[in-house]
């Protein structure tokens, strides 16, 4: 007998904690809610503080938080892993859908999704494997995503890792949705460059989010030494939290000279803040040597803003070169330098702005609850 999907519990994070998955769950809650009965179950406790030493929650700006949210789940308490479960199992829902990033939390999704009666369990991948990856990643990875009946990945990397431990899964390949709720004031970029005393006639690349080693800001440093030299009044934002690095990039910036067209801006941004960033720059950089997918390509397109990103992993699933930006070789300074200057030199802002508008369609929130759906259906007529 065929079943039509009504009822969904959702785990996640979501406002007031931090982090591009916790706003990836929170717009996915209010896809979902216009057209089934949602439940959104988020951590009590989160990570243990020799994990993430830093605050884990920001409460300074309530865009993201969703009313009626359930608190439940303590990732370091077994106990409470079979009482959610409970939890879900007395809500009886037609589908579970859990996001997946880091094995951390494998044995809680073990134990949850493992006690789940009567009720599909998708898995949505932002990493099937961590970006730092460290022993016993797969085999947590794999015991975990095994409890599954379906996925979403959303890069052709995670749909290769996905295949080395699941074979025959039943997964669908969609691309990361648009994460268009930082356009809170519709700010202009002269309004955003007035606020963060910026000439209107410099030229603006943004490197955004957590600075870690895989998303190669050495090479964009190092290009900015060469592109001072090929465009006056060119000057890259450094937005985000270092973390324990930031000396290593200082040292690098004062070796080559760059301070003069580098501006730095470290700690976590709050989401009230990042709209300014985004309006003010014309172009957003992502320098990786490495990648899943990434929501700060998102983040860009929601303010139509072009992407200059590296050939690497899910990017060039996202990034379409010569039409929303320009891919190019990665841990390689010199593309980077030649890539920024035809973008400004050719004046390409405007035309990669209208394909950025043309690709709105296929970074949807509808798009992904269609997905959503389809594996649903599979899931419950081809095997019925």
């Amino acid at each position: 007998m065929n079943k039509e999907l009504g009822k969904i519990v959702l785990i996640g994070p979501v406002y007031p904690y931090k982090g591009g998955i916790s706003h990836y769950t929170g717009l996915m809650f209010r896809a979902l809610s216009k057209k089934y009965d949602v439940t959104l179950l988020s951590y009590s406790f989160q990570y243990p503080k020799i994990l993430y030493k830093k605050e884990q929650r920001d409460y300074s700006n309530d865009t993201f938080k969703i009313d009626n949210t359930q608190y439940v789940i303590n990732t370091a308490n077994p106990v409470n892993w079979i009482a959610t479960a409970n939890k879900i199992n007395k809500l009886k829902p037609d589908l579970v859908i859990i996001q997946w990033w880091h094995p951390y939390f494998a044995p809680c999704y073990q134990a949850i999704a493992g006690h789940i009666k009567d009720s599909k369990v998708l898995f949505i991948c932002h990493n099937v494997f961590p970006h730092e990856r460290f022993p016993l990643d797969k085999w947590l990875t794999k015991r975990t995503l095994k409890k599954g009946n379906c996925y979403i990945v959303q890069s052709s990397q995670d749909e290769n890792d996905l295949k080395t431990i699941i074979p025959n899964a039943n997964y669908i390949r969609a691309v990361h949705p648009t994460y268009n709720a930082f356009k809170m004031q519709n700010m202009s970029k002269e309004k955003a460059r007035e606020l963060l005393k910026i000439r209107p006639e410099e030229k603006i690349l943004l490197f955004f989010g957590f600075v870690r080693k895989y998303k190669g800001l050495t090479y964009l440093i190092k290009a900015m030494s060469q592109i001072k030299e090929k465009l006056s009044d060119c000057k890259l934002l450094v937005v985000g939290d270092f973390g324990d690095d930031k000396e290593e990039y200082i040292e690098l910036i004062d070796q080559l000279a760059v301070k003069d067209v580098i501006d730095i801006y470290d700690g976590y941004i709050p989401d009230k803040e990042v709209e300014k960033f985004f309006a003010a720059c014309d172009v957003v950089v992502l320098p990786y040597t490495s990648a899943t997918q990434s929501g700060i390509v998102q983040i860009a397109y929601g303010f139509e803003k072009p992407v200059i990103a590296t050939n690497v992993g899910g990017l060039p699933d996202v990034v379409t070169d010569g039409k929303t930006g320009y891919l190019v070789k990665t841990e390689d300074s010199e593309a980077l330098t030649e890539a920024i200057t035809n973008f400004f030199k050719n004046d390409k802002a405007r035309d990669f702005q209208l394909g950025v508008s043309q690709e709105n369609v296929r970074f949807s929130w509808d798009r992904m609850n269609e997905n959503i759906e389809r594996l649903f259906n599979i899931e419950n007529n081809e095997k019925n």
